[in-house]
C-alpha cells in the first residue's frame, strides 16, 4: 500500500505541477489590455488667399476621420480665382499637404495662387500661358499651387516631388509649386 500511496503522491504532483505550468502559459499568451486610447491626432492647415486675402485656419481631420465642416470652409476658401464657384477639395491633396508642412517643419499660412478652377478660368489661363494643362487637376479640385512666405520654394519643390504622393510643379519665376493628387509626375 506505500508504494501505492507514493506512487499517487508523485502521480498528484505531476497532475498539479502540470496544471500550474498551462495556467502559468495561458495567462503568458492573454494579451495586456489595450492601453487608454491615444488622442487621436487632429490635422490644422492655415490658408491665405492671395487673390482676395481671406484666411482660414481650420481643424479638417481628427485620427482618421475627416472633419465635413472645415470641408466647406476650405472649398470656399479655394474657389475659382475669377468667378468664385466653388468645388469639393479632395481630402488627399489636404493630407499631401499637411504631410509636405511637416516634412518641411513649416508652420504658418499657406499662400494660395490657385486651387479649384472652373473649364471657363482654365481656358482663360490656357490662352496666356502654354503652363496650364487642358485636363488639369485643378478643375477636379485635385490641385493647389501655393507657396509658404520664408520657406525656398525650390527646397519645397524637392520635398514636394521625393513624397511621391502625386504631381509635382516647380514655377521659378512666379515662385509658387503646385502639388496634385494624380499620377506621380514632375515638371
Amino acid at each position: 500500500m506505500r508504494i501505492e500511496a507514493g506512487v499517487i503522491l508523485r502521480t498528484l504532483a505531476v497532475f498539479l505541477a502540470a496544471g500550474f505550468l498551462a495556467a502559468a502559459a495561458a495567462s503568458a499568451q492573454t494579451p495586456a489590455p489595450p492601453p487608454p486610447a491615444a488622442q487621436a491626432v487632429v490635422r490644422t492647415l492655415s490658408f491665405h488667399n492671395t487673390h482676395n486675402g481671406e484666411r482660414l485656419s481650420v481643424a479638417y481631420r481628427r485620427g482618421d476621420e475627416y472633419l465635413p465642416e472645415a470641408f466647406d470652409k476650405i472649398k470656399h476658401i479655394l474657389r475659382d480665382p475669377l468667378n468664385g464657384e466653388e468645388h469639393v477639395i479632395d481630402p488627399g491633396l489636404l493630407d499631401f499637404l499637411y504631410d509636405l508642412l511637416q516634412k518641411a517643419g513649416y508652420r504658418g499660412e499657406v499662400h494660395i495662387v490657385c486651387g479649384y478652377r472652373c473649364a471657363e478660368t482654365n481656358a482663360r489661363l490656357r490662352e496666356r500661358s502654354g503652363d496650364v494643362a487642358l485636363g488639369s487637376q485643378h478643375l477636379q479640385g485635385r490641385a493647389l499651387d501655393f507657396r509658404l512666405p520664408g520657406f525656398d520654394t525650390r527646397k519645397l519643390y524637392d520635398l514636394a516631388r521625393a513624397m511621391k504622393r502625386g504631381g509635382t510643379g516647380y514655377y521659378r519665376k512666379s515662385d509658387f509649386i503646385q502639388i496634385d493628387t494624380g499620377p506621380v509626375r514632375s515638371w
